[in-house]
């Protein structure tokens, strides 16, 4: 029996023992990193207040994308109201309102009226418009936001009522949120109004 045996055997174990703690080493280190990242992906979409007695409560966020609908909806009617639901005593303020949530092409509509005398005649013969419903069908998907809204208002004459059907259609874009001129965080692109019907007893 040679030493050079007993050399290679030692050899043999250490290679195996530095392997091993290597392969270990490589495991912890995965791991760690899972971990880590699983963390970090949590705590994104968390966020945390201060309790009065200074413990930390986490809260749960939820993405825009799940309360799109729900912004979007809120965010048209809001903008009906204000661009149509006008009379002398609030119109400025309603359509400045208005004119937040929506781009140029919002704004060409309402210098269109503007042009048309439409303010003119509201103001010289005191009329009051006030929006009675509004209807949204609405198009959510990763091409685009489109929606088409119906609003139903009504003119008060004084002695006389009409009543009046428009549609109106166009392109919500996110864009970021504007307290508090534009709280949703949506601006009505491509906006048309499409019809504009009177409503008579027959058609009510």
């Amino acid at each position: 029996m040679t030493p050079y045996k007993d050399i290679y055997t030692v050899l043999n174990t250490n290679r195996f023992i530095v392997l091993a703690v290597v392969a270990i080493s490589l495991l912890t280190s995965s791991i760690s990193l899972i971990m880590v990242y699983r963390f970090n992906t949590k705590m994104l979409n968390s966020t945390f207040a201060v309790n009065t007695d200074g413990s930390i409560i986490p809260l749960k966020l939820v993405s825009q994308k799940e309360n799109m609908e729900v912004e979007a909806f809120s965010h048209l009617d809001l903008f009906h109201h204000y661009f149509y639901g006008i009379d002398e005593s609030n119109y400025e303020r309603n359509l400045e309102k208005a004119l937040w949530l929506g781009d140029s092409t919002v704004d060409n509509v309402y210098r269109q009226k503007k042009a048309d005398g439409v303010y003119n005649r509201l103001l010289q013969y005191s009329l009051v418009q006030k929006v009675l419903s509004v209807n949204t069908e609405l198009t959510l998907s990763d091409k685009g936001n489109t929606f088409r809204t119906e609003t139903v208002f009504e003119i008060n004459r004084g002695s006389v009522i009409d009543r009046y059907r428009l549609l109106t259609t166009g392109d919500l874009l996110v864009v970021d949120r504007n307290f508090p001129n534009n709280t949703h965080g949506l601006l009505i692109t491509n906006f048309f109004e499409n019809s504009l019907k009177k409503i008579t007893n027959e058609n009510r």
